[in-house]
């Protein structure tokens, strides 16, 4: 039996995604076996993300300033504006380093069963920043579900308005892909959105 704490820590653990209680009490185990080269870091390391974190004011990532490195890098094209749900796309396509422009994060999407509003989203917010001018393109990346698919809807019909450019990724097949191991929901969107063959 471990003591409270140590319960208290894998309960705290096991509530991360991908952590379940075994992998959690795994991990804690990890770390009071390598308390000097493990858990201290982590420890040192939380309490100074805790202490410094924010969110930024004009994109929505989370960073400790505001507004984050990725509003302020002066490399990126301002012009070019990609909308996603949360800070887990906005950070998976950053990693991907094949966007070059800013982003913004809705913090979610439209969902009729879990009462989420368009006043919910940041999407007012979103209309402020291309109203203010300086945006050519707006890339609607939001997730290929229904609620995704929504949301995106709803964006594109608030700012039809500006002069802006609005596309969204594509959707379809994935490179390497078998067809008969892809869901019904993938082929559908694959065959809707078929092309000519150069």
């Amino acid at each position: 039996m471990a003591s409270p704490e140590i319960e208290a820590l894998t309960q705290a653990l096991a509530r991360l995604p991908g952590l379940g209680p075994r992998s959690a009490r795994r991990a804690v185990l990890h770390l009071l076996k390598k308390r000097e080269g493990a858990l201290a870091p982590l420890l040192s390391a939380l309490v100074a993300v805790e202490a410094r974190l924010v969110t930024c004011a004009t994109c929505g990532n989370v960073d400790t300033h505001d507004p984050c490195s990725v509003c302020v890098d002066p490399r990126r094209d301002q012009r070019s504006l990609c909308v996603v749900e949360e800070v887990a796309d906005l950070w998976a396509l950053d990693r991907s380093r094949l966007f070059a422009g800013r982003f913004h994060v809705l913090g979610g999407r439209l969902s009729a069963l879990e009462g989420v509003r368009p006043e919910d989203l940041s999407i007012d917010l979103l209309v402020r920043r291309i109203e203010a001018g300086g945006i050519d393109e707006v890339v609607l990346a939001t997730n290929a579900t229904l609620e995704g698919q929504t949301t995106a809807h709803y964006i594109a019909d608030r700012i039809e308005r500006f002069p802006v450019r609005v596309t969204e990724l594509a959707h379809g097949l994935p490179v390497g892909g078998e067809l008969d191991y892809l869901d019904e929901g993938t082929l559908a969107q694959a065959l809707r959105a078929r092309r000519p063959v150069a």
